[in-house]
C-alpha cells in the first residue's frame, strides 16, 4: 500500500523535524520551556489596595479585584501565577489589605511589573450638591464616592462621535454588566439635570451633564482622546479595569521551590517509565508494539513542541498530566493490538485483520477518551490556577494521544502489514503464541 507507505514516511519526517526543533531550541536557548514557580522560581510583587474610596461590599471589591489580577497574567490559564489577598499586620496598619502576586518563569521585576499592567482605575461619581465652579474645573473632593467602577463593566469598543461637538472625535463606549446596568440606569434616572462625572486614575477626564434616563447600560467617555490614546483605554478597559486602585509596595525573586534537581529527576523517571513500557511492548506485541513506539515517540515531540508554542508552563502537577497522557496513549494501541490479534485467530488476512482490529478497539478509545477530556474541562473551568495548568497539559495530551492511536498507529501497521504469510502473522502476533 504506496499511499500507507508515504503517509509513514511523511509522519516519520515530521516527528524528526520536531525533534529537531525542541533539542536546537533547547540548546539555543531561543525558546524554552516556562517551568513553573516550583520548579524555576519567578517574581514575587507586593501591592497594595487603597480601599478608602470603596462603597459596598469591601469583600466584593478585593475578590474582584484578585480575579482582575489573575485574569489579567493568565489570560489562556497556562501562566499559573499565584494571586492571593493579605490583610496588613497591626504594625502595617489593620486596615491594610494587600496583592501578592508570584509570576513563574519571569526573573526580571520591571517585566513582571509590564506583566501586570497600568490598567487605569474607572470610576463615575455624581457631583455634589451645593458644589461650587464649573463642572468642567471641578476638583476631585466636589464629588461623591465612586457609583460605579471598572468592575462593573462587560465590554469596551473605540467609536468616533457623529453629534453635536463630537463630529470625528474618538470616543470610548461602555456596556456595563448587568449589575451596572442597573445602577446606570437607576442613577441617570434619578439624577436628570444632575452632573455625572467620569474619572480615570482620579482625574476626571469628562463631566457631562444627565440630560435624560439611560436604561440601557451603555456610556459614552469623549475625554478629548486621540484615536491612539482612545484605542489604548478601549484595550486596557476590555482587558480588566481594575475595581480598585493598587501600589506597589515590593518586589522579590523567589527561587523554586523544588528546583533545577526535580526537574532532573521527573526527566529521568519519565525515560525510566518510557523505556520500560516500550520494552514490554516490544517484547509483548513484536512488531506492532515496535510501531506503538514509533508512533509514542511522534506523540511526546508534538506534544512537547506544542507545549513550547502555546507556551504551556510546565508544573510537578502539569509534568504528572504528561505522564499520565502517555500511558493513556499505550492503553489505546493495547486495545487496537488485542482487537486485532481476535481478528488474525479467526483466520482473516492481514489487512483485513488490522482494518477489523481498529474498527473494534475505535469504540472503546473514543469513549475512554471523552470521558477524560469532559475530566480535563471540568478540571479547568472550576479549578485554580494550578489545577487549570495541571488539566490543560492533560486534556491536550489526551487529544494528541487519542490523534496518533488512530491515525499514526493505524498508518504504520497498514504500511508495513498489508502482507500476511507467517512470518507476517508471527510479527503481528502477541505474546507468546498467536
Amino acid at each position: 500500500m504506496w499511499k500507507y507507505r508515504l503517509g509513514a514516511l511523511f509522519i516519520l519526517v515530521l516527528g524528526a523535524l520536531l525533534g529537531w526543533y525542541l533539542y536546537n531550541s533547547e540548546i539555543s536557548g531561543s525558546r524554552e520551556f516556562r517551568l513553573g514557580l516550583d520548579l524555576s522560581g519567578g517574581t514575587q510583587l507586593v501591592y497594595r489596595a487603597d480601599t478608602s474610596a470603596v462603597e459596598g461590599d469591601l469583600e466584593e471589591s478585593l475578590n474582584a479585584l484578585r480575579e482582575t489580577i489573575e485574569r489579567r497574567v493568565n489570560l489562556f490559564g497556562v501562566a499559573e501565577p499565584i494571586v492571593q489577598r493579605e490583610k496588613g499586620s497591626s504594625v502595617a496598619g489593620e486596615g491594610e489589605q494587600r496583592l501578592i502576586i508570584e509570576l513563574p518563569g519571569v526573573n526580571d521585576a520591571n517585566e513582571a511589573i509590564r506583566q501586570i499592567g497600568e490598567t487605569p482605575v474607572l470610576e463615575f461619581r455624581m457631583l455634589k450638591d451645593g458644589a461650587t465652579g464649573e463642572a468642567a474645573s471641578s476638583t476631585d473632593d466636589q464629588f461623591g464616592p465612586a457609583i460605579l467602577t471598572g468592575r462593573h463593566i462587560s465590554s469596551a469598543e473605540l467609536q468616533f462621535g457623529q453629534g453635536t461637538g463630537l463630529a470625528n472625535q474618538a470616543v470610548v463606549v461602555i456596556h456595563f454588566d448587568s449589575e451596572g446596568k442597573e445602577i446606570f440606569a437607576k442613577t441617570t434616572r434619578e439624577g436628570v439635570g444632575k452632573v455625572f462625572g467620569i474619572f480615570l486614575d482620579g482625574v476626571p477626564i469628562s463631566t457631562p451633564v444627565i440630560n435624560e434616563p439611560i436604561p440601557d447600560g451603555t456610556a459614552v467617555i469623549s475625554g478629548n482622546f486621540t484615536p491612539d490614546e482612545a484605542r489604548e483605554l478601549v484595550r486596557n478597559l476590555n482587558f480588566g479595569a481594575l475595581p480598585v486602585p493598587i501600589e506597589l509596595i515590593s518586589t522579590e525573586t523567589v527561587s523554586g521551590t523544588l528546583g533545577g534537581e526535580a526537574v532532573k529527576d521527573g526527566v529521568l523517571a519519565g525515560l525510566i517509565g518510557f523505556a520500560t513500557v516500550a520494552l514490554f511492548m516490544l517484547l509483548w506485541y513484536r512488531l506492532p508494539g515496535f510501531l506503538a513506539i514509533l508512533a509514542l515517540s511522534v506523540y511526546i515531540v508534538l506534544s512537547l513542541a506544542l507545549f513550547k508554542l502555546i507556551p504551556v508552563t510546565l508544573t510537578a502537577a502539569g509534568i504528572a498530566a504528561f505522564i499520565l497522557s502517555i500511558g493513556m496513549a499505550v492503553d489505546a494501541n493495547v486495545l487496537i493490538f488485542a482487537r486485532m490479534r481476535e481478528e488474525l485467530q479467526k483466520g482473516k488476512a492481514m489487512e483485513e485483520a488490522i482494518h477489523d482490529g481498529f474498527a473494534r478497539a475505535w469504540l472503546s478509545i473514543r469513549d475512554s477518551n471523552i470521558s477524560s477530556i469532559i475530566t480535563a474541562i471540568i478540571l479547568f473551568w472550576f479549578g485554580t490556577s494550578i489545577i487549570k495548568g495541571f488539566a490543560l497539559v492533560f486534556g491536550l495530551g489526551v487529544v494528541i494521544s487519542m490523534f496518533t492511536a488512530i491515525t499514526v498507529s493505524r498508518t504504520f501497521l497498514l504500511a508495513i502489514g498489508s502482507k500476511g504469510g507467517r512470518i507476517g502473522r508471527f510479527l503481528f502476533g502477541s505474546g507468546i503464541k498467536i
